[in-house]
């Protein structure tokens, strides 16, 4: 019959189909007549069991646990299960129970159609294969060298085995040990057909005629899509998983296999079949009442044929008599009924099923290429291809041949395809059947063997002969050993399998169908339900099995024998012969699969991108500082544009080539009239000039090939100069002018010709030549010095020749002046040079050098100043004039950027020759000259030649000299330098220059009288070195006491909230199995996220600029460092981040966890995003980082923070503050990817707003009080532009704007178009009446801004640009009046906040206001005095208004070197001559001492202990370039060592 014949309940009839369906029409009308009704008129049994038992809801429920007929036997008596060595290896146990010989028939003839039959009833009553949650392992060791599955022997195979769910509620005490749950309806209720689920069944409906729903072809069910919860198992033999071969069926485990598919496809029809013949009998029935009435039929139909067909056949007895529903009886299953009914079916599971058509043709298979008679069992779990059912013809010939086959004998055999290749759990895929549900029948916590008799009234057994004796006594004797010989200790399942009878195994099966029978009130018996009336009771007993086949299949009643479930002799088609597995296809061998297989590179790239995401960003902020670079150079051009000269058009232009590892430059060539070749850059500046009258004869090389471009112009005595044109043309027209100008002055041009190759190597580089040059001045101090050969570079036997050439060199004037650090152009190298070329030739050889050099490092005074007279006596007549006396201090003054008018100049000149009484002289001799030195042979003996490269050796003597303006001693007071003549002249300075710089001129003397220290008197502050470090650590605790305290607080916290999480998911948590799965990576991971939601919140409390400035002026300032905030910020991120990383790579180890464990773990783990399908494939790598909301947003907050931080470094904050600002405000993203990252609530609920919503609120408030005032625009009263790129602003002071000096605010510029808020401190006093600021242009910002506030961009705004304002906020500058005595040093302008407090100081001083400040000094570094000028009105002020001397100023230019060069020797001279005379500063106009060189804190505060030894502490404010604080900053942790006063410092860099 063909395929469209039998789907006769879907489609067309045919004649055969048509005759069937009138008997099925007879019946339902019979059923009809008897008392349905049209519409339901019963109470629908509900779908998951529920309310079956009206006292007792849940029995026979989804979900409901197992019944315990014995007390459990678990290693506790909780919840652990028996395992080895109290129980013997499943395995072993296994092969010593089971292991026999296939191709015995049942003693029953029981068909295979039976077995199958029998399993798809355990399917609808039972449901416990499902692993529970948490996770828990009972896995099977494998014996080494199992010829199965340790082939090898290696002893390391283990088969994992997973316990299955259990009710949470139990296993907590040995009053309530574990109990397993049922998935699915404990009932005999078609759940097998109709599922376990109201929207399960929804799913299978088609909602049309009452239908199951069908697939394309109508007699076979729909493959599922998802909706669906079908159990997926991948299959064993092919490793195929996904839908494909998967029906959606009423039982998840339906399609095991295809014999299960079969038995469940029989009745998906016959229900079609009932419901068609409903349909048709009723016309007028809603979809509703067809399915329910069908469903009804079909249940009582399968209640029916189970209990009264199947279940005698199997055991071999008959059920007793349904005597009525018995509510006080609970049905509900026992695990011993679960393991003993499956072991028991399992015995007679045959190697392979035979396949027949209705004409008793047996069908071959072909598997692996060969043509086999049955289908083998191995070979067909989760089958997804062939012989699976892919054809309703496929069922047929199922059914039709297992009702033929005659199943395996009932005994303890079970064939290898259950024993060695059942289908394996997670990666392996075959297992041990009988070693799995022996490890089941333990994680069960089943009763012993003889417990189970005695309960079941059976007798116990007394030994092991009685036990088995139908047995090889070698199976007995092997299983007795695995006890022990222990009777007692044999378990329940293979007791009952070496059973002769089986009589252990048939009780329970029929006690537990009774139970089931006679307590379910839904029974279709029971008559007091209202489902059936006592005739159609009689016509669902007469329907067998037999009748089902025949209805749903192509096959007559004829086809079949009459009891499907037994074949007797003389039935229709009996099997060829008994299969055995020696007949089939050889089972596929075990795999073992792996999870992250071919995921190794990717995931191992994403690492890596990870891990380079910080430098990306790297790149992206040098790209953008680069370019915030360039943007700033192209601004600061165009300023200078119209100092830019033109190069002038009679100039070649050419490319310098300066080496093989260099860049060449565009050049321009000038041929000058005086004899010399200059080269010019872009601009016109002279890079180099080359003088040609040293060379009677010009050599020039040409390139011939490479386009003939090179030209090389040698010059002896310099590096030579490698032109390349951008043709021959070009260089020819060069050559050519080249000729011409020097036939104009009688030179000779040689040219000759090269490859461009050996051209370039014969070129000396201007590498090259500093490599000659530098080894000339290292023999050339060798000599003076007398420093060893080798210490002075002796070059090797094979350098012989460049150490030849090296000292025969000659420098000519540009090389000399670089030497000295001077430009050419200046008159001290004019003078210094004439002097040292004895020939006269315009060069100096190492002869002359030589002698001249010696003059400054070991010669006298005297010796000295006859140098400088000679030097500029450029008429050589042995007098120096006024005028040549000028020009000397003009060449000095030259070298401090002419920091004095030609009159200041002339000035000192006339009073220096009026203080040696040679007023009336015009001219000087020598002897004159030196007695105008005659009080400064100190500063002589220590004037050196300050030479560029001057080796270590002769530093070590000069390091620390700084130099100082020397008051004149009392008279009366002896000097400690009297007292001791063998203290060395530099020790001496080194001891009085930090007197000197806390003196003050135009006061007395002796007013801060000190003595010098003496050896002596330092002995009592020595220490050793534990004692000094002690006294340094009690100091450094003293000074940092309160940030000690807030950061081990914080850190504590931290330390704790990490703990805290990781100690809560490593043992405290609630069982989820996640800690047994991935424990170093969850510890970390939650720890570390605990960690950054603490500090990411409590980061913004450190930037409520606001709250901070208000709070410090409260007690809460003396325990917490209120102006350290901005530092804790910065350790509070770098600590976020190391958390972040731990964070991160956590979650990377969590990943490749996840990656790697099977989807039955995973769905307990995740349960809310997982579900167990059976497959076991996790889900790969990526999915975790790209399609989970967690992996998404944390690799989104990875680059966040790769963005934030980088931008964030001190480096790309200076370079592109914009770049910086604009980052940082991704810190609200940064808040919003936290929130939902964790909001997810993948492992744990949110946790990140226990932190964070109160810091968040604050911030919010303080940012709003800020927003508040940053609305308002300033009006700007005055804008000038200083000197050294100062812009002053002067704007109006808004109303209840009340400050401090030393305090700073924020403003945005309103002209610039721009929000953009930038720091500065106020320069203006509390009393003025306007704000004032002065800032510097080193960046974009404030290049820009100076450029708008500049007269021609005001010109055309017709007004000055208005500001936003944003402070003002506290630092630690104002606590300079919390001291007795402060010490306020500014670097550059750095002196702002300092500017602010002098102006303060000088009104509170005026209005004599009470200030606990006794004393302030003020030390200024800059480079020039000139850089700030503006600054020295307000000292000037100072100075004028300070009555009571509270200020003492010192000015210290560090333009000028710090050693005692001969240049400035000379400036000391003149400064300290003008300070005499004048009682002020040759430099500044000031009577504050101006110092050269950098400020010696060390001395400085050394002195001030000795000044003020009352004074317990001195608070230090510095603010400046890092150096310089840094530089003060250990100067206090110097002096701090001692015991003795403390040095406070409070900095600000910029």
């Amino acid at each position: 019959m063909s395929h469209r014949n039998r789907g006769r309940c879907f489609q067309g009839l045919m004649e055969p189909a048509a005759a069937m369906l009138s008997l099925v029409v007879a019946l339902v009308g019979t059923w009809t007549l008897g008392g349905a009704q049209e519409s339901i008129s019963w109470e629908v049994q509900r779908y998951d069991g529920w309310y079956n038992n009206l006292l007792h809801h849940s029995h026979g429920s989804v979900g409901a646990r197992l019944l315990r007929l014995l007390p459990a036997h678990f290693a506790d008596g909780v919840y652990q299960a028996l395992q080895e060595p109290r129980v013997p290896n499943a395995r072993q146990l296994s092969t010593a129970l089971a292991r026999g010989p296939s191709g015995l028939p049942s003693r029953r003839n029981s068909t295979v159609l039976a077995v199958f039959f029998g399993f798809h009833v355990l399917l609808d009553i039972l449901e416990t294969e499902k692993p529970g949650c948490p996770a828990e392992f009972l896995n099977i060791h494998i014996p080494s060298g199992d010829p199965v599955f340790d082939p090898a022997g290696t002893g390391d195979v283990v088969l994992p085995f997973q316990r299955v769910r259990w009710a949470a509620e139990t296993g907590q005490s040995p009053n309530s040990p574990r109990e397993q749950t049922n998935g699915v309806t404990g009932w005999l209720d078609g759940s097998s057909i109709y599922g376990p689920s109201h929207s399960w069944s929804d799913a299978l409906r088609s909602f049309q005629g009452g239908q199951l729903a069908a697939g394309p072809n109508g007699s076979l069910p729909r493959q599922t899509d998802g909706r669906v919860p079908m159990w997926k198992a991948l299959d064993p033999s092919t490793g195929q998983g996904g839908p494909q071969g998967i029906y959606d069926l009423g039982s998840a485990w339906g399609n095991e296999s295809p014999f299960l598919q079969a038995e469940s496809i029989a009745w998906f029809r016959y229900h079609n079949l009932v419901a068609a013949a409903l349909a048709q009998q009723h016309p007028a029935w809603s979809d509703e009442d067809l399915f329910q009435h069908a469903r009804k039929r079909v249940i009582a139909t399968f209640q029916s044929i189970v209990l009264y067909e199947w279940l005698p056949t199997l055991l071999g007895t008959q059920v007793p008599e349904y005597q009525g529903y018995q509510q006080h009886l609970d049905p509900s299953l026992s695990p011993e009924f679960v393991a003993a009914a499956r072991q028991f079916l399992a015995t007679m599971v045959p190697p392979g099923v035979y396949k027949r058509d209705t004409k008793c043709r047996f069908q071959n298979v072909s598997a692996s290429g060969a043509s086999f008679p049955a289908v083998r069992l191995c070979n067909s779990y989760w089958s997804r291809e062939s012989p699976g059912l892919q054809k309703a013809e496929d069922v047929d010939e199922l059914l039709l041949g297992m009702s033929s086959q005659i199943a395996e004998q009932e005994d303890n055999i079970v064939v290898e395809d259950l024993q060695d290749f059942w289908y394996g759990p997670l990666k392996y895929s075959r297992t041990d059947f009988v070693a799995s549900w022996i490890q089941r029948g333990r994680d069960f916590g089943l009763p012993t063997y003889n417990q189970a008799r005695q309960h079941f009234g059976l007798e116990p057994l007394q030994n092991w002969s009685s036990l088995a004796p139908h047995l090889e006594p070698q199976v007995l004797q092997k299983v007795a050993a695995l006890y022990g010989n222990n009777l007692a200790g044999l378990e329940l399942l293979p007791g009952g399998m070496l059973e002769a009878d089986g009589s252990l195994f048939s009780t329970i099966i029929l006690e537990q169908f009774l139970r089931l029978r006679d307590g379910d009130r839904f029974w279709f018996e029971n008559t007091k339900n209202g489902l059936f009336t006592e005739e159609e009771i009689r016509e669902i007993r007469n329907t067998t099995f037999h009748d089902v086949l025949t209805s749903v299949t192509s096959a007559k009643p004829t086809d079949l024998q009459p009891h499907v479930f037994t074949w007797r002799q003389g039935d229709p088609c009996p099997q060829p012969q008994q299969l055995t597995a020696q007949l089939l296809a050889n089972c596929t061998p075990m795999m073992v699969l792996d999870y992250f297989a071919g995921s190794g590179a990717g995931f191992g790239i994403i690492i890596v991108v990870l891990c380079c995401l910080p430098l990306v960003t790297l790149f992206v902020a040098w790209v953008v500082a680069a370019l915030r670079r360039r943007d700033f150079q192209k601004l600061q051009r165009k300023q200078g544009t119209s100092v830019r000269r033109e190069v002038s058009g009679e100039a070649v232009h050419a490319m310098e080539w300066h080496g093989p590892k260099a860049d060449s430059c565009p050049v321009y060539i000038q041929l000058q009239a005086d004899k010399e070749l200059k080269v010019l850059d872009s601009r016109g500046s002279v890079l180099r000039s080359i003088n040609l009258k040293a060379q009677p004869r010009v050599e020039v090389i040409l390139s011939n090939n490479r386009g003939n471009k090179a030209l090389l112009l040698k010059s002896p005595k310099e590096y030579d100069l490698v032109l390349l044109f951008n043709g021959e043309a070009e260089r020819s027209i060069f050559v050519g002018k080249l000729r011409d100008y020097l036939k104009e002055s009688s030179f000779d041009l040689h040219l000759s010709e090269m490859r461009e190759q050996s051209l370039m190597k014969r070129a000396v580089t201007q590498e090259q030549r500093k490599q000659i040059l530098e080894t000339f001045f290292r023999h050339l101090f060798a000599q003076v010095l007398e420093i060893d050969r080798s210490d002075a570079g002796e070059l090797s036997f094979e350098s012989s020749q460049k150490a030849r050439e090296s000292l025969t060199c000659e420098l000519s004037r540009a090389e000399f002046a670089e030497a000295l650090g001077l430009k050419e152009q200046s008159m001290f190298v004019e003078s210094m040079f004439s002097l040292a070329d004895k020939d006269g030739n315009g060069y100096i050889s190492f002869r002359e050098f030589l002698d001249i050099l010696v003059v400054f490092m070991k010669g006298s005074p005297e010796e000295k100043s006859k140098v400088m007279f000679r030097m500029y006596d450029t008429d050589e007549n042995g007098f120096l004039s006024k005028e040549e006396f000028l020009r000397m201090l003009r060449s000095f003054i030259e070298i401090s950027n002419n920091c004095l008018s030609s009159e200041q100049a002339e000035q000192v000149t006339e009073s220096m020759f009026r203080a040696s009484g040679f007023q009336d002289r015009e001219e000087l001799t020598w002897e004159n000259f030196h007695y105008m030195l005659r009080d400064h042979d100190s500063e002589l003996r220590l004037t050196q030649l300050c030479v560029r490269g001057i080796p270590e050796v002769s530093k070590q003597n000069l390091r620390n000299c700084v130099s100082f303006i020397k008051k004149n001693e009392p008279k009366g007071i002896i000097s400690e330098e009297k007292k001791d003549p063998n203290l060395d002249t530099v020790s001496h300075y080194m001891e009085r220059k930090g007197q000197e710089l806390r003196k003050r001129p135009g006061r007395k003397a002796n007013q801060y009288q000190l003595r010098l220290y003496t050896e002596a008197r330092r002995k009592k502050y020595e220490r050793n070195k534990v004692q000094q470090k002690i006294q340094e650590f009690k100091r450094f605790v003293e000074n940092y006491r309160r940030h000690i305290v807030c950061v081990i607080l914080f850190s504590a916290i931290t330390a704790g909230v990490f703990a805290e999480r990781a100690y809560y998911y490593a043992f405290a948590s609630p069982s989820t199995g996640i800690a047994q799965t991935t424990f170093v990576g969850i510890i970390i991971s939650r720890g570390s996220a605990a960690s950054i939601s603490f500090m990411y919140s409590y980061i913004l409390l450190t930037m409520c600029r606001n709250l901070i400035t208000v709070l410090r002026e409260t007690f809460l300032n003396h325990y917490i460092p209120f102006d350290a905030a901005v530092d804790f910020h910065r350790w509070i991120a770098m600590a976020a981040l190391i958390f972040s990383v731990l964070h991160t790579a956590g979650h990377v180890v969590n990943v490749y966890i996840f990656s790697v464990t099977p989807l039955s773990v995973l769905s307990c783990l995740f349960s809310t995003v997982f579900t167990n399908d059976g497959s076991q494939l996790p889900q790969k790598y990526y999915w975790w980082f790209f399609q989970t909301v967690p992996g998404m947003t944390g690799v989104l907050l990875l680059v966040v923070l790769a963005v934030m931080y980088v931008f964030a470094t001190r480096h790309f904050r200076r370079v592109s503050f914009q770049g910086f600002w604009i980052t940082h405000h991704l810190y609200m993203l940064l808040y919003i990817l936290v929130i939902i990252h964790g909001s997810y609530a993948l492992i744990q609920q949110p946790r990140f707003h226990i932190y964070f919503i109160i810091p968040a609120l604050i911030y919010s408030a303080d940012k709003l009080y800020s927003l508040s005032r940053k609305k308002v625009e300033i009006s700007v009263v005055k804008a000038e532009l200083l000197p050294s790129g100062v812009t002053h602003l002067q704007f109006q002071r808004p109303q209840d704007f009340d400050y401090k000096s030393g305090q700073w605010v924020r403003i945005a510029c309103v002209g610039l178009g721009t929000t953009e808020y930038h720091p500065f401190t106020l320069t203006s006093a509390p009393h003025d009446d306007t704000l004032s600021l002065h800032i510097r242009a080193v960046g974009p910002w404030t290049t820009r801004l100076r450029e708008l506030y500049s007269p021609k961009s005001l010109a055309l705004l017709g007004t000055l640009p208005k500001l936003y304002l944003d402070g003002p906020f506290g630092e630690g500058h104002q606590e300079w009046n919390k001291f007795e005595v402060s010490v306020l040093v500014g670097g550059g302008i750095g002196v702002t906040p300092f500017a602010s407090i002098l102006k303060d100081l000088v009104f509170k001083s005026s209005i004599n206001s009470k200030l606990l400040c006794k004393k302030i000094y003020f030390i200024w570094v800059t480079r020039t005095q000139r850089q700030f000028e503006w600054l020295t009105d307000i000292i000037r002020e100072v100075e004028e208004s300070d009555k009571n001397g509270l200020v003492s100023v010192h000015i210290y230019i560090t333009q000028l070197a710090e050693k005692f060069d001969l240049r400035t020797t000379m400036l000391y001279i003149c400064e300290r001559h003008f300070q005499k005379v004048l009682n002020k500063s040759l430099f500044t106009g000031l009577r504050s001492i101006t110092h050269f060189g950098r400020p010696p804190f060390v001395p400085f505060f050394s002195s001030l202990q000795e000044v003020h030894p009352e004074v317990q502490k001195i608070g230090v404010f510095s603010c400046g370039p890092p150096g310089m604080t840094k530089s003060v900053e250990q100067a206090c942790r110097h002096m701090n060592k001692k015991d003795q006063t403390y040095f406070a410092h409070h900095y600000e860099n910029f």
